[in-house]
């Protein structure tokens, strides 16, 4: 993995978090730090508040169909998302990191950060169908955060 690659990731994890205002104070440094995301960033940079929170709603919680959470992109809702949610787990307890809040150990801002962090792409090559499925339903869509998932993909 590149140093760079790394930067990636981490500024990666951060555009596929909810925009709340700690997300807009860091915009101009994602903007420095990742070039690869620079088209998403100035969108966001230039899209009220309310407008890019309702729109990240729109696009991630409303709908199963672009879920970050990439288990379901391999298991669906069977009976080996439980399985496939421990293995994600035991990946971050050998890399002594914790999950902390309520976000399940297969959301992908998560494991966008365990990878920055670790230079560990295991969980990100492991569901390399499940992020391009992602990648082209984003774009599909026509939501900038697919410029994020382009940028993810090119790396792996």
């Amino acid at each position: 993995m590149m140093p760079s690659d790394a930067v990636l990731y981490q500024a990666a994890a951060l555009c596929l978090t909810y925009p709340d205002d700690d997300f807009r104070a860091r915009l101009p440094l994602l903007r420095e730090a990742a070039p690869q995301l620079r088209e998403f960033v100035d969108h966001a940079a230039v899209t009220p508040a309310q407008e890019l929170a309702a729109h990240y709603v729109r696009v991630f919680d409303a709908t199963d169909r672009h879920s970050l959470h990439l288990s379901r992109w391999q298991d669906g809702d069977t009976r080996q998302l439980g399985m496939s949610l421990v293995r994600f787990q035991e990946v971050y307890r050998a890399a002594g990191l914790e999950l902390t809040g309520e976000e399940l150990p297969d959301f992908l801002p998560a494991v966008l950060e365990l990878a920055a962090r670790t230079g560990d792409l295991g969980l990100l090559t492991g569901h390399r169908d499940g992020l391009e499925h992602l990648r082209s339903r984003l774009t599909d869509f026509g939501t900038p955060y697919a410029t994020v998932l382009d940028a993810v993909c090119a790396t792996l």
